[in-house]
């Protein structure tokens, strides 16, 4: 039968697949919308498989709060065009509004489980066939705080990167945002000193007086040198010993402080961070899609 434009235009919409690979899935399915939709989500399974291999490193983070309970979480994409795209950060949502709803203990639990009656893992194959590129479930924390406690949601430049604070001894949940805010500028490591490990100040330890004694200094000073830097470095890696970013007289201990309040714990995550990016040529990917 004659493939008209508006039963390409049907099953587009049904399916979100793109317009040659709907005119192609009627053409072999004789017209037929169930048939022709059955052919697209076998063949959008097999071009999630092929997409494997791909790097997904760009994307998004997003943080979603219900009551006590909150979820930090980052799905990579292939490229930042996708990461804004709102049939993506629709998927986002719907993740993370799973999270705290299934509250799962790993990624393997969540992948497992059912989202409307799907597999989250199908759910992301599905996706995967819709937005044609590789998409990856990559990490999330979930968090939970008192009545008398408040998280900070900071998410800076729409998303890249992304903190969840936990502030005990306020409800003031702008306070807490600017504890998030300061995280996400300044990527502190720890909240306090306390749980640096031995291991790690010892290393530092080393390192530090290694770099005295090559600078010449004196071996009866070396040891008093090494704990001065010692602090310098604990207050650039624990937050609560930085200065504060909106108010640098102050640091976020003290901040916190003058609001009868105490930094639990912090989550940042940044979109990409550890994953080997691979280098494309943008005009010879389009041009690879358009002969296709």
């Amino acid at each position: 039968m004659a493939i008209t434009a508006k039963l390409v235009k049907e099953l587009r919409e049904k399916t979100g697949a793109g317009m040659m690979d709907c005119k192609k899935a009627l053409q072999e399915t004789d017209g037929d919308i169930d048939k022709a939709i059955d052919f697209l989500r076998e063949k959008g399974i097999a071009k999630a498989a092929k997409k494997a291999d791909r790097v997904a490193a760009e994307g998004t983070v997003y943080v979603q709060s219900k009551g006590n309970d909150a979820v930090i979480v980052e799905i990579n994409s292939e490229t930042d065009f996708v990461a804004r795209n709102e049939g993506f950060q629709k998927l986002v949502k719907d993740i993370a509004d799973h999270i705290l709803e299934t509250k799962p203990a790993d990624l393997e639990t969540l992948n497992k489980s059912e989202i409307n009656g799907q597999a989250v893992e199908d759910r992301m194959t599905e996706e995967v066939s819709k937005i044609g590129e590789k998409l990856t479930l990559r990490r999330f924390e979930i968090k939970t705080k008192t009545d008398n406690d408040s998280f900070g949601e900071y998410l800076h430049l729409g998303g890249r990167i992304g903190v969840l604070a936990t502030v005990e001894g306020t409800t003031d949940a702008s306070i807490a945002k600017d504890v998030a805010m300061h995280a996400a500028a300044l990527n502190p490591k720890f909240v306090s000193k306390e749980q640096v490990s031995e291991d790690e100040l010892n290393h530092e330890r080393e390192i530090l007086r290694t770099q005295a004694l090559n600078e010449g200094k004196p071996e009866k000073i070396v040891d008093k040198m090494v704990e001065g830097r010692m602090r310098k470095y604990l207050e650039e890696i624990c937050m609560v010993d930085q200065p504060f970013v909106k108010d640098s007289d102050v640091t976020v201990e003290k901040f916190l402080s003058q609001h009868n309040a105490t930094l639990k714990d912090f989550v940042r995550f940044e979109v990409g961070e550890g994953i080997e990016k691979r280098e494309d040529n943008f005009a010879e990917e389009v041009m690879g899609q358009v002969n296709k």
